[in-house]
């Protein structure tokens, strides 16, 4: 079985905000293995198995009002867990997920992750299991 951690790029003017949240790099990752992937984003989580993803692209540069932070897209409804402006992957999902608020709604068809190392996670997730 292949295990593939990312962590969050934080931006250093962010550090502090985030923190408030419980936004921290030891509480938030991206962990990919053959049956889930698994986003920590401090006291938010999303968990999604492998077989749900259908796609993820390379997405930013980011305005910061609009990724910092947990957000909701009123476009697409999908959602961001925002660290840095730099960069993302956009992970898109067959059935929709919840991950925002405690529950089974709101659901999201997408989420975007500002990892470190953008390309690797984008890679990991169009490959497949094993």
């Amino acid at each position: 079985m292949s295990v593939h951690r990312s962590a969050f790029r934080f931006d250093p003017a962010f550090r502090a905000p985030l923190a408030l949240l419980g936004v921290r790099p030891e509480t938030s990752w991206v962990l990919v293995d053959d049956e889930a992937l698994e986003i920590r984003y401090g006291p938010w989580r999303l968990r999604t198995p492998r077989a749900n993803i259908t796609g993820a692209r390379l997405d930013g540069p980011y305005r910061w009002w609009r990724t910092i932070g947990p957000h909701l897209s009123f476009a697409d409804q999908g959602v961001t867990f925002g660290t840095s402006t730099a960069a993302g992957v956009c992970v898109q999902f067959a059935d929709a997920v919840p991950a925002l608020v405690p529950g089974p709604w709101p659901r999201h068809p997408g989420a975007t992750v500002t990892v470190s190392d953008p390309e690797a996670l984008r890679d990991v997730l169009g490959a497949p299991p094993g």
